[in-house]
């Protein structure tokens, strides 16, 4: 019996040795893995942008079951086409309410590029259905045409007569047409401002509002500091891809400077719907991104403008493993549900910026990133191993 008692703990004190190397291990990967080219990152963001990399994820690829909260539906989904002016139809999806009506009409245009591969309704879904029920609103998710098949205007042209079909068709579906807002991420930011701008210009449908998610605001050459200094796309943007994306959507030279391409260049801004205008630290859309939202503040438009530091560009499609992520779609629903029940105060320009994680959420946050770590690193392991069949 000794023999056997003492087998089992030599066994025990095996197991926790390991145990406790394989933390360590993972510990310092994630701690390396926290310093890149252009500073230190969070662990969460670290362990991110590592998988990004490394073909760890996939744009379809489900969070873990512990991230993810269960629940009835209560929304339902719906796949339809909208009639665009050319005489052709564009694809969207519809997400509505299962209960009530004269719901608030959200549009939202995904970011992309606005080139085919980078971006449409499907990877940008998440968020869509995730704001639907934080704002109990319906929102249409609008699958714009895209270079380089479609170039400029296409994609304004698509988004207007998207938002003209809502505001014309909004009863139908339960919506109140009195109560229009736009939402847009990266390239889709660009199109929500732009779809205000068309709006005003056109003296189209009333837009209650824009909730501007990173934003392309300029395809002029601007030397913006976070252009230099995030532009090698290891935080999720490249330059090189501004490039061909400016090529592609944008050939003619000629249309770079125009208002309905880089609305930061617009003569003016008065009379556009109140704005949130949302950046992130490592990201090469940050400064224009703040400027925009200070040039809108300029013109009377109430803007609240709020950057999230330790975080790159797209951080809001993580919502679901990333607490900045989760946090930045709060406050666009929050924004959104407040201006469809009252008007916002006007307030001079003002930079918010959002510095970290609240404490009760700490230590949650840093047990997620390893967790996620020792995945990301089991995953790379498996994937030197060769398998013969």
């Amino acid at each position: 019996m000794p023999s056997v008692f003492h087998k089992l703990k030599f066994g025990l004190l095996i197991t926790v040795l390991t145990l406790n190397m394989l933390a360590l291990i993972v510990v310092l990967f994630v701690h390396v893995w926290t310093y890149t080219e252009a500073g230190k990152v969070p662990p969460k963001t670290a362990v991110l942008l590592h998988a990004v990399h490394h073909n760890l994820v996939t744009s379809d690829m489900k969070p873990p079951k512990f991230f993810v909260q269960s629940g009835s539906p209560t929304f339902t989904r719906e796949e339809i086409a909208i009639p665009v002016s050319d005489g052709s139809e564009i694809e969207a999806r519809m997400y509505r309410p299962i209960q009530g009506e004269n719901h608030p009409v959200i549009l939202y245009y995904h970011g992309g590029a606005f080139m085919k591969g980078y971006g449409d309704i499907n990877t940008h879904d998440n968020i869509v259905r995730t704001l639907a029920a934080r704002t109990k609103s319906i929102v249409i998710a609008v699958g714009y045409r895209v270079a380089p098949e479609h170039p400029f205007p296409a994609a304004i042209e698509d988004s207007y007569d998207a938002l003209v079909w809502a505001y014309d068709h909004a009863e139908e579906f339960g919506g109140d047409p009195s109560k229009i807002a736009v939402v847009g991420d990266s390239a889709g930011g660009n199109l929500a401002t732009v779809v205000s701008l068309m709006a005003r210009d056109r003296k189209g449908p009333e837009v209650a509002a824009q909730a501007l998610l990173y934003p392309l605001t300029t395809f002029q050459d601007v030397e913006f500091d976070s252009r230099g200094v995030y532009d090698s796309g290891y935080y999720l943007l490249s330059r090189n891809v501004m490039m061909r994306a400016r090529d592609s959507y944008t050939p003619d030279e000629n249309t770079w400077a125009l208002p309905y391409t880089s609305p930061l260049e617009a003569e003016h801004l008065y009379k556009m719907p109140p704005a949130l205008v949302i950046t992130a630290e490592f990201d090469p859309l940050r400064d224009e991104g703040e400027a925009y939202a200070k040039r809108l503040a300029e013109h009377g438009v109430a803007v609240r403008a709020l950057r999230y530091n330790g975080v790159m560009h797209g951080f809001i499609s993580f919502y679901e493993v990333m607490y900045r992520g989760n946090h930045g779609l709060n406050q666009t629903a929050t924004f959104l549900n407040q201006i469809f029940h009252e008007s916002p105060q006007y307030e001079p320009y003002h930079l918010h910026v959002y510095d970290g994680v609240e404490q009760s959420n700490h230590f949650r946050e840093e047990a997620e990133a390893y967790a996620i770590g020792s995945f990301l690193l089991g995953r790379q392991a498996l994937s030197m191993i060769p398998f013969t069949q």
